[in-house]
């Protein structure tokens, strides 16, 4: 259902979702739970929806052939699906909240079905308490962290942004120049504070996690939240094991850090000659 714009402006969720992933291509049309009829984005749809303050979802995918899938599932869901450039994703997604006159944009993305509505209300309601340009949250599980974006924000970034870097993602140009906008960054309390918690979806490994998660948690609530996520990890601890040696991809501005990077992953997988042949000739 589309609820009406309040006084505050149009609030919307957009979920970034496309087939082209490199790790695991597909990702966000699995099946969830495991061999179920519901896939990964509709589980994230009907997540955005409880949303309180969210008048609209809507999925942004690229035109790229592939993706006609993910129009035609956002149809059959009853959300709008708006389509952009592939690589310019910045562009995408401002062009996604300005199709549907949105003044506060909650990013979403597909491969992040475990999302905490909670969560997601109380930094909303504090993104417009504060009148803020962004707020994001760091130190919650991975996957449960939330964006919020002010559509003059994004309007600016478009116009504003200068290299490609800037242009693939949505938020470096606002994040990194914290003297033109107004900016937050909200720290998980405590009982939520579990960043090593991964609960992202990029690759097989993060799959059977988040489906043995659903087997556990679903059938007693279809909505759980992050005590409930937390609470499991406690109880069966050995769930971490199931993908703790997945590396998190991460956004990188130049070649230099992810040369850096990549001496980490290489020291992380073992391949120690590999790296200090990397670590040598970076110094």
């Amino acid at each position: 259902m589309v609820k009406g714009p309040s006084s505050l402006g149009k609030v919307g969720a957009v979920i970034q979702a496309r087939t082209c992933s490199q790790r695991l291509p597909g990702k966000t049309l699995l099946s969830l739970p495991f061999d179920s009829s519901t896939s990964v984005l509709e589980q994230i749809v009907k997540r955005a929806e409880r949303i309180k303050m969210v008048n609209e979802v809507i999925v942004a995918t690229t035109n790229d052939k592939a993706d006609d899938i993910i129009e035609s599932v956002s149809n059959n869901l009853n959300i709008k699906c708006f389509r952009g450039d592939e690589h310019n994703v910045l562009s995408r997604f401002f062009c996604a909240a300005k199709k549907n006159r949105l003044d506060i944009v909650v990013r979403l993305t597909g491969d992040n079905p475990c999302i905490d509505c909670d969560i997601i209300n109380s930094i909303l309601d504090f993104h417009i308490r504060e009148k803020n340009d962004y707020t994001t949250t760091k130190g919650y599980p991975v996957g449960l962290n939330t964006e919020i974006i002010s559509f003059k924000a994004l309007e600016k970034a478009v116009i504003e942004s200068s290299t490609s870097f800037e242009r693939e993602h949505i938020t470096p140009y606002i994040y990194t120049n914290p003297d033109r906008f107004k900016i937050s960054v909200e720290r998980a309390e405590k009982e939520y504070h579990y960043p090593d918690i991964r609960l992202t979806l990029d690759t097989k490994e993060d799959y059977a996690l988040l489906c043995t998660i659903f087997d556990y948690l679903y059938c007693k609530n279809e909505f759980f939240g992050a005590k409930d996520l937390i609470k499991l990890f406690r109880d069966k601890p050995w769930l971490r094991t199931i993908n703790e040696n997945v590396v998190q991809k991460k956004v990188i501005a130049s070649l230099q850090q992810e040369l850096e990077e990549a001496v980490k992953i290489l020291d992380f997988q073992g391949l120690k000659r590999a790296k200090e042949f990397l670590a040598k000739h970076l110094k």
